[in-house]
């Protein structure tokens, strides 16, 4: 079951959803989602002083990808083609019983900016900030203002509480992520 609009505000009021800063309901707040904003540091590959991506080799990320911050109320100007890794203003933390899910903004979506590529999903026991897959799927440049609604979110329910929540599970590679971090998949054996 997805958590309405009054759901999300009980459970916002009690705690049982925490996000941080503390969201404008009045301009965040959708029928069945929250939005959140886009933060200040994205994670840009330098394509072209690389060949190709190993994603076995343990530092391979460092040797292509940079971080960039912008100040707040400026913006970050994404070309045709481009994909980088962005991160949310908010931080959220999910409890064990409910599950995320982050969405695309449509009228981001009618400019050619899709929000996250794969990973759409955010476990029970979720908490940090959240990474997004930003590409341009357009033929033109869109400019990105931190500070934004970048994506939306919504809940889910479980049928019951997760055994091995996020926070918990061994495997689990981006545990209190702060910033756009890059991929751990060399972590997977």
């Amino acid at each position: 079951m997805v958590l309405s609009d009054r759901d999300i505000k009980k459970a916002l009021e009690s705690g049982r959803i925490e996000i941080s800063p503390v969201p404008d309901l009045k301009t965040q707040l959708g029928s069945c989602s929250i939005d959140l904003r886009l933060g200040n540091t994205f994670r840009v590959f330098e394509h072209s002083s690389n060949a190709y991506i190993d994603p076995s080799k343990k530092d391979y990320t460092k040797e292509i990808t940079r971080e960039v911050v912008v100040k707040s109320g400026e913006n970050f100007v994404m070309q045709p083609g481009d994909f980088v890794l962005a991160v949310t203003l908010e931080r959220v933390k999910i409890p064990n019983n409910l599950m995320g899910r982050l969405e695309g903004r449509s009228s981001l979506g009618r400019l050619g900016i899709v929000v996250h590529s794969t990973a759409s999903i955010f476990d029970p026991g979720w908490d940090g900030k959240c990474v997004l897959e930003l590409g341009n799927l357009g033929r033109m440049a869109v400019s990105l203002t931190v500070g934004m609604r970048i994506c939306a979110m919504t809940f889910e329910e479980l049928s019951s509480e997760a055994e091995v929540p996020y926070v918990m599970n061994k495997r689990s590679k981006y545990i209190n992520q702060n910033g756009p971090d890059e991929s751990k998949m060399h972590e997977e054996k």
